[in-house]
């Protein structure tokens, strides 16, 4: 995960109310297919690439049921799941590892939620 460039969020490169990375592949997960993986987009901040994808029936996501995302990360060491999480109001995001409560998580679901509601991959 590595230490953060800038804890206090200023400078980031992308801030969920204004994106200004260009939409473009996903460089957190370097296998990924935006038109058939459910690829939405991708975020940044300091070192770390975030990649959101929409889960379909085949990774554990329910037709039926609400709408599930996987958070990836790259941060040099290859890409790898941080978080999933399902579109419902009471729904309590799961973190993996070292990312259970690290002072990144509101800004990362932040970053999450503005991909779902204006995809990258469209």
């Amino acid at each position: 995960m590595g230490e953060p460039v800038d804890s206090s969020g200023a400078g980031d490169s992308t801030d969920p109310a204004d994106p200004t990375e260009p939409s473009k592949p996903s460089e957190a997960s370097e296998d990924s297919n935006p038109g058939l993986d459910g690829w939405l987009g991708d975020f940044r901040r300091g070192p770390a690439v975030f990649a959101l994808f929409e889960l379909g029936s085949t990774e554990g996501g329910h037709p039926l049921g609400p709408r599930e995302y996987r958070i990836e990360c790259n941060d040099g060491a290859g890409p790898r799941e941080v978080c999933r999480f399902a579109d419902e109001p009471d729904s309590v995001a799961e973190w993996r590892g070292a990312w259970k409560n690290d002072e990144w998580c509101a800004w990362i679901l932040a970053n999450a939620r503005r991909l779902i509601a204006r995809p990258e991959n469209t």
